[in-house]
C-alpha cells in the first residue's frame, strides 16, 4: 500500500514538473538569452529515473 502511494506520488510529481516546465517555457527561453539555465530538465530526469526504479521493482514482484 505504501509502495503504491509512493509510486503515485512520484507520478504526480513528474507530471507536475513537466507541466511547470511547459508553462514556464517562455521564461526559460528568456533566461537562456540572458545566460541563465533553469534546472527543469534535470528535475524531470531525476523524477523520471525515480519513478522508473519504483515501477521496475513493483513489476519484478
Amino acid at each position: 500500500m505504501i509502495e503504491t502511494a509512493y509510486r503515485a506520488g512520484l507520478l504526480v510529481a513528474y507530471q507536475f514538473a513537466v507541466f511547470v516546465g511547459i508553462a514556464l517555457m517562455p521564461v526559460a527561453l528568456l533566461a537562456r538569452r540572458l545566460g541563465v539555465t533553469l534546472p527543469f530538465g534535470r528535475l524531470v530526469r531525476t523524477l523520471d529515473d525515480a519513478y522508473s526504479e519504483v515501477a521496475a521493482e513493483v513489476d519484478a514482484r
